[in-house]
């Protein structure tokens, strides 16, 4: 049996930095990975035999835990029937559906096969049925990788302390404008200058790219009125929030919040496919269809709306949908993260958290951040020897400081109090 070690020294002669996505290399924390062979329930094992109660979960995606029966059967099933055809499938208008069904703002769907591949579609859209260029994001929000995202996009290029990537040419991002999230003034003065250029805002309406941060009420609800004054386009990235902290997303939330709320645009992921490469982007009739091949704007990808991972994403809906699935999970990870704020009491260590639905955050800090700038004054070396802490206890945290955290429906109250021991333990060391 190889080890972690071993495994890492092999994997880095063949792929850059031994990983095929940077936070993995655990460069940030320091240490090595762990190579995971297998997982079920609350639970992944490494290399070396080693378990641990998981709450990556994919990165958001395995909500109702590894291997769930009835997505493992339906996932077995559609792939007898064929890996990808190419071709248009029943099973994928039936997704289509069923997400129009939970998000109230979507009326028509494009199902692409990654975050990135969503929000850089969505983007282009928003160009194209606005006949606009400009664009606004905000610090330490990520919407994947594409060229003109990548400025000040937080998660992975904040653990690595790069503010953008390189290889981006300044002409492809001098019309992306970067705001400071929260920011009412800033958001507020951009418009009154540029608001007739702006062809969309995008935003993670709760971010999970710089850790757990919500955006307030007043900031989303005059978001949304400069949209509408302005003609500009809110796209919601709810690649990690969407259908984890609510059946209907963020933007469900908000809308509970701000009457009437809805955005013009939502990129989805993750949980749509139930740990399988697929996302989403969607909105009104009008917007979408000024996609090809009823509108000028193209876009187009050869395993879009795969045939094995819709089944996989179906099954997963079905699943979070029935009565009192959100309750529970809420219910279990506001335990979590009340055990991880009282544990750190204990140790008198300033420790806050939040969390929404199945997703969560923690700051070693005195109140919780509002925006970028003060997620990056959070002490991160306390965050990083918390982590080799509790790794070494049998807890798998995200290895970075800017990375939410996802507990699943297979995670048990015994799981959350041995979390939570663990954590004391940790915090006293």
């Amino acid at each position: 049996m190889a080890t972690n070690e071993e495994l890492f020294a092999r994997a880095q002669r063949v792929i850059p930095g031994g990983v095929n996505s940077p936070v993995r290399a655990f460069r940030a924390v320091g240490g090595t990975p762990r190579f995971i062979q297998r997982a079920q329930g609350a639970y992944i094992w490494d290399a070396e035999g080693q378990r641990y109660i998981d709450y990556i979960g994919s990165w958001g995606p395995m909500i109702l835990g590894h291997g769930h029966p009835a997505v493992l059967e339906a996932v077995q099933k559609a792939a007898l029937d064929g890996f990808s055809f190419g071709a248009p499938t029943q099973r994928e208008i039936e997704l289509a559906e069923a997400i129009i069904a939970l998000v109230p703002s979507v009326e028509q769907v494009r199902l692409v096969s990654s975050g990135t591949e969503a929000g850089m579609s969505a983007l282009r859209l928003a160009r194209g049925a606005t006949g606009r260029s400009k664009i606004v994001k905000f610090e330490g929000c990520y919407h994947g990788h594409a060229d003109a995202l990548l400025v000040k996009a937080g998660s992975g290029l904040a653990t690595f302390g790069h503010p953008t990537s390189a290889g981006v040419p300044a002409d492809v991002v001098k019309h992306t404008l970067v705001l400071e999230y929260n920011n009412l003034a800033q958001i507020e003065a951009t418009f009154a200058e540029q608001g007739r250029e702006i062809a969309c805002v995008m935003l993670e309406p709760i971010a999970g790219n710089m850790n757990f941060v919500r955006a307030s009420v007043p900031f989303m609800s005059r978001l949304r009125e400069l949209c509408t004054q302005h003609g500009a386009l809110l796209v919601f990235d709810e690649v990690m929030t969407g259908f984890r902290v609510a059946l209907g997303g963020a933007q469900a939330v908000y809308a509970q919040l701000i009457p009437g709320f809805r955005p013009d645009m939502t990129v989805m992921g993750k949980v749509i496919g139930g740990g399988m490469p697929l996302a989403a982007f969607g909105g009104t009739k009008d917007v979408m269809s000024q996609l090809a091949p009823l509108g000028p704007v193209y876009q187009a990808g050869t395993l879009s709306g795969n045939p094995v991972a819709t089944a996989c994403g179906l099954a997963t809906l079905k699943e979070i949908g029935k009565p009192g699935f959100f309750d529970a999970l809420s219910a279990r990870t506001q335990s979590l993260v009340a055990g991880l704020e009282g544990a750190a009491r204990e140790a008198g260590v300033p420790l806050v958290g939040d969390s929404q639905g199945g997703m969560f955050g923690f700051f070693f800090a005195d109140g919780l951040p509002q925006n970028y700038g003060v997620v990056m004054a959070t002490d991160k070396e306390r965050f990083n020897r918390f982590f080799h802490a509790m790794l070494q206890r049998g807890v798998y945290l995200a290895p970075a400081l800017y990375e939410a955290g996802f507990v699943s429906a297979a995670h048990s109250a015994e799981d959350i109090a041995a979390t939570v021991q663990a954590a004391r333990e940790a915090l006293q060391a």
